[in-house]
């Protein structure tokens, strides 16, 4: 961390309405580590829970905070509220499911050969 790094007072609300990760942040901390930090806090007791960082995404004023970013980069600064405590909300979203194919259908694709005599 920087010297004179601003410092942000955060805290993240999950799905259900619980608040989890409260804490003073530098403005140099990326979006990476907050996600660890909020998996690692993750209240176990919960329907749902994120397997991943990557199951994650950070909301901030409607917007989704992009992967890698710190938070002076992403716009977020203590002052800009008047109680000091920035709320960011959590969604945890798996990746897709790889769908299953049909072994049929591949023979199928496979042997879409045609020939023609004249």
């Amino acid at each position: 961390m920087a010297e004179g790094d601003d410092c942000v007072e955060l805290k993240f609300r999950i799905f259900d309405g619980t608040d989890i990760g409260h804490g003073t942040y530098f403005s140099s901390t990326t979006t990476d580590i907050l996600k660890q930090r909020l998996l690692a806090e993750w209240p176990q007791d919960k329907s749902v829970i994120p397997k991943s960082v990557n199951d994650m995404k950070l909301i901030h004023a409607g917007k989704v905070l992009d992967k890698g970013k710190t938070l002076a980069e992403s716009r977020i600064h203590g002052g800009d509220f008047p109680q000091g405590i920035i709320t960011m909300h959590v969604v945890v979203q798996p990746p897709p499911a790889k769908k299953k194919t049909d072994r049929n259908q591949e023979k199928k694709k496979q042997n879409l050969c045609s020939c023609s005599i004249l």
